[in-house]
């Protein structure tokens, strides 16, 4: 591994946390056993994972799982791979870090893993999606995904007589008819700003090209051009939320939404558990985010929640695969769907969770697009860019200052596209 490249392309200022790391030395053997180090990114997992590796010791005789869920996992790892101080395993979500990893040759080719064919096309084609440019090989297994759009209340709707819109036309007038029979249509947590992305990236499926960032990263295209009808669709949404929704956080909006305050909540199903905490009876389903007028292309918004990973510098290949083995089978699989309200990534037949049902043909059919955010450099801050917008309601400024900080902060990417397609002949 050439340390120089590694440290060029993961965040820099990460070793301050490596005093924190110095006693985290592999254990190559235990009583005879190869031990398989994983490093995992989910705090909501982490009683899962102790689980899953209690089941896995276990079972097998000859291999020992040694799982560990730091704090801020995503800091801990890329110092580590600093440091070159590499786990076995490491099981991430599919976003822009996976593409810094695979570009820095972190992670192993794993094409040969018989378990892919296990896997649906849709979430191997989202992972190759994330890559700056073409890798040959498969860099990481799918594992579960979520599914974004617009949670509702169940009951509510029943009981008024509501229909699941299919257009946005159907939506607004959804929200009017809400309005009407005196309950507010949605609840928002826009002063956490990451949950300004769950509109943005739920309307983006069905508004822009699914590889606009690569579009733009080869010039082809500007995001004034491509997003510019989702800034309006996102101040439509917003007069139909409460007052001050800059004044409420995540927490606050899952609390509201439990106790009835609203109809809707533009979230993701990740939010299911918190909401469900304050209210375990509470019936909710969800629907896609009908971006557009045009009901035949509406789009579920869907990314890789959880992957796992080899990396390169793992000495044991075929115990790794065997972890990967029990990971995918349906018992555990089921397991952590049943725990986490997830959605599948192995193409089995799954018990989902009663939240999904109005999202299930979408799943089925492998009808999505990756979360727009998935590309966006953390530098870029786009989730407080979403946030300031929605307040200044500037969308001119806005979408001008999107095209000049992914011209900053992609400068390196874009270059190496620029190569890319020069060395292709392109």
């Amino acid at each position: 591994m050439r340390r120089k490249k590694v440290k060029a392309l993961l965040f820099t200022g990460m070793l301050a946390v490596s005093a924190l790391l110095a006693g985290c030395s592999k254990n190559k053997d235990m009583d005879g056993k190869t031990v398989i180090e994983m490093v995992q990114y989910k705090p909501e997992a982490v009683e899962i994972f102790e689980n899953l590796a209690q089941e896995f010791n276990s079972t097998h005789e000859d291999i020992y799982l040694k799982v560990e869920s730091p704090n801020d996992a995503m800091t801990i790892l890329k110092t580590r791979f600093i440091r070159e101080d590499y786990p076995d395993i490491i099981g991430i979500g599919g976003d822009i870090n996976y593409s810094y990893f695979v570009d820095s040759e972190i992670l192993a080719d794993i094409s040969d893993y018989e378990g892919l064919k296990k896997i649906k096309q849709a979430y191997i084609d989202i992972l190759e999606g994330l890559e700056f440019v073409p890798t040959e090989g498969i860099y990481g297994v799918p594992y579960v995904a979520n599914a974004a759009g617009v949670l509702y209340n169940r009951q509510m709707f029943q009981e008024h007589g509501w229909q699941i819109p299919k257009t946005w036309d159907e939506l607004m007038q959804l929200c009017e008819d809400i309005k009407n029979a005196g309950i507010q249509p949605f609840y928002f947590g826009f002063k956490d700003t990451w949950t300004c992305l769950a509109p943005w990236n739920a309307l983006a499926v069905d508004l822009a090209p699914s590889d606009v960032c690569k579009q733009v990263n080869r010039g082809d295209t500007t995001f004034k051009k491509e997003y510019s009808q989702i800034p309006d669709k996102m101040l439509s949404l917003l007069q139909y939320g409460q007052n001050s929704p800059f004044a409420y956080g995540y927490n606050d909006a899952c609390i509201a939404f439990a106790r009835g305050e609203a109809a809707m909540f533009t979230i993701g199903s990740y939010a299911v558990p918190q909401i469900k905490s304050g209210n375990p009876e509470l019936d909710i389903d969800s629907f896609v985010m009908p971006g557009s007028n045009r009901a035949e292309e509406n789009v579920l918004n869907s990314g890789v929640d959880l992957q796992f990973c080899v990396t390169k510098e793992c000495k044991n290949k075929e115990a790794a695969y065997k972890v990967l083995d029990f990971l995918l089978s349906h018992d555990m699989v089921q397991m952590y769907l049943d725990e986490q309200m997830a959605v599948p990534c192995v193409n089995e037949q799954f018990q989902l969770a009663s939240i999904l049902d109005g999202m299930k043909e979408y799943i089925e059919e492998g009808k999505m697009y990756d979360y727009q955010d998935h590309y966006y450099p953390s530098e870029m801050a786009v989730d407080a860019q979403i946030q300031t917008f929605l307040i200044e309601k500037d969308v001119d400024k806005f979408l001008e200052k999107f095209d000049r900080d992914w011209l900053r902060y992609n400068r390196d990417i874009i270059q190496k596209v620029k190569d890319y397609e020069k060395n292709q002949g392109k």
